[in-house]
């Protein structure tokens, strides 16, 4: 029984000693859409509750080796808030109506990828961290920007279709503080989360 294990173990390390040859480095720039659905909260005697929208993410990769690569992304989308008391009245009373805030997401992260390659896939997996930006349309009254810091994981797959050229399908998650862009209420101060599933073009440097 203990040989087997041995050989098991030798096997695994050869696999990942081969991998870490046969992958060489890679630098992509990609473009992907993505649909944004989030999470509402409930807290501090507010109802939060965002709308989900349609976004488009920019990334620049590298991966020097199959357990180590880096990119940096920026992401758009709508990122409509509306605001609800939940009590009659508290200290000081809030509105009784809602309040509806039209606003973008500006999305800026530097993320740590792994992956392995195999064949024409690449599947990956990503955790990061950078600033989530909340600004209101114009022309809106009582509203103000909100920046908050965002913690950012995900996986997905690149499909090698060319040398040069292939198809990205990727899933981020996004865990952030729910932003206040309204100064007739107080923030829920939840954390809240944001779902990306997301398919995209890259082009390999």
């Amino acid at each position: 029984m203990r040989t087997k294990w041995m050989q098991t173990a030798f096997l695994l390390v050869g696999l990942a000693a081969w991998a870490a040859v046969a992958a060489p480095a890679q630098t992509d720039v990609a473009a992907s859409l993505y649909g944004a659905f989030n999470g509402a909260t409930n807290s501090s005697g507010v109802a939060q509750s965002p709308s989900n929208s349609a976004g488009g993410l920019l990334e620049v990769r590298h991966i020097s080796h199959p357990w180590f690569g880096y990119e940096g992304t920026y992401s758009y989308n709508r990122a409509n808030q509306t605001y609800l008391s939940t009590i009659t009245c508290g200290l000081p009373c809030l509105p009784t109506t809602p309040q509806k805030v039209a606003a973008s997401a500006h999305e800026v992260t530097a993320d740590y990828l792994a992956s392995v390659k195999a064949a024409s896939f690449r599947p990956f997996a990503l955790v990061g961290g950078g600033f989530l930006l909340d600004v209101p349309s114009s022309g809106q009254t009582n509203t103000d920007t909100a920046t908050k810091a965002v913690f950012v994981y995900g996986a997905g797959v690149d499909w090698g279709l060319l040398p040069h050229l292939g198809l990205r399908l990727q899933y981020r998650g996004n865990l952030y503080q729910a932003p206040n862009l309204s100064k007739l209420f107080t923030s829920s101060s939840a954390f809240t989360h944001t779902a990306e599933p997301m398919i995209g073009i890259y082009f390999r440097l």
